[in-house]
């Protein structure tokens, strides 16, 4: 166990109870750091935190930005102490983390995930679920390309969806309690199915990943005359996909492998628009291209419109 240097906090929910007295964070990356931030400059979310992760040095660099009460290496010995449990591990080690912590937690304490993709993480995890351990399935829809604890930030979730996927028979406290957690980190819930749920990411969030990188190997691919142009010359489009393309490389591997069913379909959907309108520019279709750039134009207005862009 590390000690912790204290954050000074921002005390904008220090009037209401927090949601659990003992939160443990496994895998503080860009979103567990985040929540780890949220909790310890905001207040409203637990009153001791607990950071955990397994490499030593993603333990000490916790310890040194001081945003948990205590960092620690063993999932299981920290779990024990928790009232609430929540996963932020590439979705492919959800159900190896929790195999390790689910036996471990205490009676009527909470497991809560973050992952991309649900029906998989959830099947992967079920084996492993106690009675008395309610779990509550959540995917805080917020992120940038970096990846570590000293990616996140307190406001990183502020009025981004956080899509639940509570299952049947899930104590109706428990999922308030997730709920009001994701409420007070400043996001906004909708709740959905985990198939619907995942279909919708596929195109949403998993499509436009797989493309970027997709373009960014061509452009790499490309004979090394024209690669050089491509980098010095590159526009915003391009250097757009760029950031997308800097994402976690495992964990995308993961997401793309663990919603194959969803992403696939998805993408066999964009491939059929894709050759609709070479066959547009090909012919010569004005009306059919000038309909779907200004199709695109709506949806980024409409994006604007809603606070997500």
């Amino acid at each position: 166990m590390t000690p912790a240097t204290p954050v000074p906090a921002v005390t904008e929910n220090a009037a209401l109870p927090p949601v659990f007295d003992t939160l443990v964070v496994v895998g503080p990356g860009l979103i567990g750091s985040s929540v780890l931030r949220r909790a310890k400059e905001r207040g409203g979310l637990a009153r001791h935190v607990i950071a955990v992760d397994i490499d030593p040095a993603v333990c000490a660099r916790v310890a040194e930005l001081g945003i948990a009460d205590e960092v620690m290496e063993d999932a299981a010995q920290a779990a024990a102490k928790a009232d609430c449990v929540m996963l932020c591990v590439p979705v492919g080690a959800m159900g190896p983390v929790a195999a390790s912590v689910i036996p471990a937690m205490k009676p009527g304490a909470i497991l809560t995930e973050v992952g991309s993709t649900k029906v998989s993480v959830i099947e992967a995890i079920k084996p492993f679920l106690r009675p008395d351990v309610p779990y509550v399935p959540a995917h805080p829809m917020a992120g940038t390309e970096f990846s570590g604890p000293d990616a996140g930030f307190a406001t990183l979730f502020e009025d981004r969806w956080c899509l639940l996927t509570p299952l049947e028979g899930t104590p109706s406290a428990a999922v308030e309690a997730i709920r009001t957690l994701w409420e007070r980190c400043g996001a906004r819930l909708r709740d959905m199915t985990p198939a619907h749920h995942d279909r919708v990411c596929a195109i949403v969030s998993h499509l436009p990943h797989l493309l970027a990188f997709t373009i960014c190997g061509t452009a790499d691919d490309l004979a090394d005359e024209t690669r050089s142009e491509v980098l010095d010359f590159a526009a915003s489009g391009f250097r757009d996909f760029t950031r997308i393309a800097a994402s976690d490389p495992i964990m995308w591997r993961d997401i793309f492998l663990l919603n194959r069913e969803a992403l696939l379909e998805m993408l066999a959907r964009f491939m059929e628009d894709a050759q609709a309108m070479a066959r547009a520019i090909r012919w010569g279709d004005e009306d059919y291209i000038v309909d779907r750039i200004e199709r695109g134009r709506k949806i980024r207005k409409s994006l604007i419109e809603n606070r997500q862009a």
